[in-house]
C-alpha cells in the first residue's frame, strides 16, 4: 500500500492492523499525525513499513518489536519520544531509521534513556475490557493534548503581539539614546552603491538628529527607523545588535556579499554603519509598507491584478537569490512581512541574507521570530537545515496567504488543528478547493486562481524533492498565470 506524498492528514487508522496480509505500507511525505497504532504489531507479514516525515507524536508500540519479517523501518522526521524497543525486530535498524526525533532514545541512536520503561517478556495479551478501557484513556488524551496545543497557540500569538507592542513602545524609544551616545563614541559608514551623493558625515548628522517619531517598526531581527535626507530621499535602517564580537568579521564579509546583490524585484541593501555594539543596515524605503499590514490591517483591498503582480514580483526575487547571485543565497524567512511594497504595489523581497547572519546553531528556530513558524517547511523544522526547497515552500504559504487574506496562522485554522497548508488540503478533500479565495478580493479569475492554487499545492508538498525550484515557478507564473509576454527575469534593475 503506497499513499506517500499524498498530503493526507488525521491520525493513522488502527483498523489497518487488521490488514494481516500486508506486506508493505508506505505513508512518508504527508501530515497524519497522532499515535501510531499498537494494532500495526498485527501486521505480521508486514517487510516495509516507512511512516517518516509527518507529525507523528507519542511513543513506538512495543507491539511492532514482533514483526520479524520486518526489513525496512522508518519513522524518522517525527515527533515521537520515549525509549525505542530493542527486544525483538527493531533492533536491526540503526539512527537512519529514527533521526528527527529529539525526544527518542535507545541503543539504536546511542541515546541512553534516563527512565526507559521495561516491557515484560511474559506479559499476557489485554483482555478485551482493557482495550477498550486503554483506546477510550487515549482518545481522551488525544483530547486533552488537541485542547492544549490549541490554547497553547493562541497564547503564543498572543504573547508575540504583546511583545512586538511592548518592543515598539519600549525598547524602540530607550533604543534612540543609546543610538545617540553609540554615534558619539565613533563610528564608520561602509556604502555598496556609489551613487548616493552623500558623505559619511552627512549621514552621521542625519542620523544623530532621529527622533521616537523615526521609529517605524520593530522585528525580530531589530529596531527599524525612517531616514529622510535633506534632499529629500528616504531610507529605512535596520539596527542589529552585536552579541558576539568573534562574529563581527563574518557579518562584514556577508554584509559585502548582500551588498553587491542588486535586482529590481529585491530591497537594495545600500550600505551599513558599524558603531560599537551594534550595525545599522541602511536599505532603500519602500512607501507601499509591506504585504503583512496592506493584507491584514488596512481596509482598502488588494484587488485581483494586485495580488498577482505581487506573488510574480516576489518569486521573481526570490528566484534570483536561488539562481543567478554567486553565492547562491537562501532567504530562510520568506514571509509577508519581509515582502515589501512601492508606491505601484510591486512587491520586492527584503531581509534576504539577515536570518542565516544571525542564526544560532543550537537554536535555529527560535533565531526566526515565532509569527514566521506557519511558513516553516516541514523538514526544516525538524532538522533545522535551510535549502532553496524550504524557501519554495514558504512561498508556497505565502500565494495561499495572498489569495486568501489570512494569515499562514489564522485563528481559524488553529481552532480546528491545521495551518493554511492543512486548511487547504481540508477544502481539496471536499473538493471545494476554490472557497480558499479572498471573498472581498474583485476581479477574481477562475482560469488563474486554478493555476495558481495548482502551482502553490506544488510548492507546499512535504517532499522537497517534489516541489518545483523557483526558477520553474516563475516559468508556471508566466506561462499559465500571466498573460504570454517577454520575461523580465534576468533584469538586474
Amino acid at each position: 500500500l503506497s499513499l506517500q506524498g499524498n498530503s493526507l492528514y488525521g491520525s493513522l487508522p488502527p483498523e489497518l492492523g487488521n490488514c494481516t496480509k500486508l506486506q508493505q505500507l508506505y505513508l512518508h511525505g504527508n501530515y497524519l499525525s497522532g499515535y501510531i497504532p499498537s494494532e500495526f504489531g498485527n501486521l505480521v507479514e508486514l517487510e516495509a513499513l516507512d511512516l517518516s516525515s509527518n507529525t507523528l507524536s507519542g511513543s513506538i508500540p512495543h507491539s511492532l518489536d514482533k514483526l520479524s519479517k520486518l526489513k525496512l523501518f522508518n519513522v524518522s522526521m517525527n515527533f515521537l519520544t520515549g525509549a525505542i524497543p530493542s527486544s525483538g525486530s527493531l533492533a536491526n535498524f540503526n539512527e537512519a531509521s529514527f533521526v528527527g526525533n529529539l525526544g527518542l532514545c535507545g541503543k539504536q541512536i546511542n541515546s541512553v534513556c534516563k527512565d526507559a520503561l521495561q516491557s515484560p517478556s511474559g506479559s499476557q495479551s489485554p483482555s478485551a475490557d482493557d482495550m477498550l478501557n486503554k483506546r477510550t484513556g487515549k482518545n481522551s488524551t488525544r483530547l486533552v493534548i488537541s485542547a492544549v496545543a490549541t490554547v497553547g497557540a493562541l497564547l503564543l500569538v498572543a504573547l508575540m503581539c504583546f511583545w512586538g507592542c511592548f518592543l515598539y513602545k519600549n525598547f524602540g524609544k530607550k533604543d534612540i539614546h543609546g543610538f545617540r551616545v553609540e554615534l558619539c563614541g565613533g563610528s564608520s559608514i561602509v556604502m555598496f552603491h556609489g551613487d548616493l551623493p552623500y558623505s559619511t558625515k552627512d549621514i552621521l548628522r542625519k542620523l544623530d538628529t532621529m527622533g521616537e517619531d523615526n521609529i517605524i517598526g520593530s522585528g525580530g531581527f531589530g529596531t527599524v527607523y525612517k531616514l529622510t535626507m535633506d534632499d529629500g530621499n528616504i531610507f529605512a535602517l535596520k539596527r542589529i545588535m552585536k552579541t558576539n564580537e568573534g562574529l563581527d568579521r563574518f557579518f562584514d564579509r556577508e554584509l559585502e556579499i548582500l551588498g553587491s546583490v542588486k535586482h529590481r524585484y529585491l530591497v537594495n541593501l545600500r550600505g551599513y554603519c558599524n558603531s560599537p555594539s551594534s550595525k545599522l543596515l541602511i536599505y532603500d524605503y519602500l512607501p507601499g509598507g509591506s504585504l503583512d499590514e496592506v493584507l491584514h490591517e488596512k481596509s482598502e483591498q488588494l484587488d485581483w491584478d494586485a495580488r498577482i503582480n505581487i506573488i510574480l514580483g516576489a518569486a521573481k526575487g526570490l528566484s534570483y537569490l536561488h539562481h543567478d547571485c554567486s553565492p547562491r543565497i537562501i532567504h530562510r524567512d520568506i514571509k509577508s512581512s519581509n515582502i515589501l511594497l512601492d508606491g505601484n504595489f510591486e512587491a520586492r523581497v527584503s531581509d534576504f541574507g539577515l536570518a542565516k547572519l544571525l542564526e544560532d546553531e543550537e537554536s535555529h528556530i527560535t533565531t526566526i521570530v515565532a509569527g514566521t513558524f506557519g511558513y516553516l517547511a516541514p523538514e526544516y523544522m525538524q532538522s533545522g537545515r535551510a535549502t532553496e526547497k524550504t524557501d519554495v515552500y514558504s512561498f508556497g504559504v505565502l500565494v495561499l496567504e495572498i489569495l486568501s487574506g489570512k494569515r499562514p496562522t489564522d485563528s481559524s485554522f488553529i481552532e480546528k488543528g491545521l495551518n493554511i497548508v492543512g486548511w487547504l488540503n481540508f477544502l481539496a478533500s471536499e473538493n471545494r478547493e476554490r472557497d480558499i479565495v479572498d471573498q472581498n478580493c474583485e476581479g477574481v479569475q477562475i482560469e488563474t486562481l486554478d493555476a495558481l492554487l495548482s502551482l502553490a499545492k506544488q510548492c507546499v508538498s512535504s517532499l522537497p524533492e517534489e516541489r518545483p525550484t523557483m526558477h520553474r515557478v516563475v516559468q508556471m507564473l508566466e506561462s499559465d498565470v500571466i498573460t504570454p509576454c517577454p520575461s523580465d527575469f534576468y533584469d538586474s534593475e
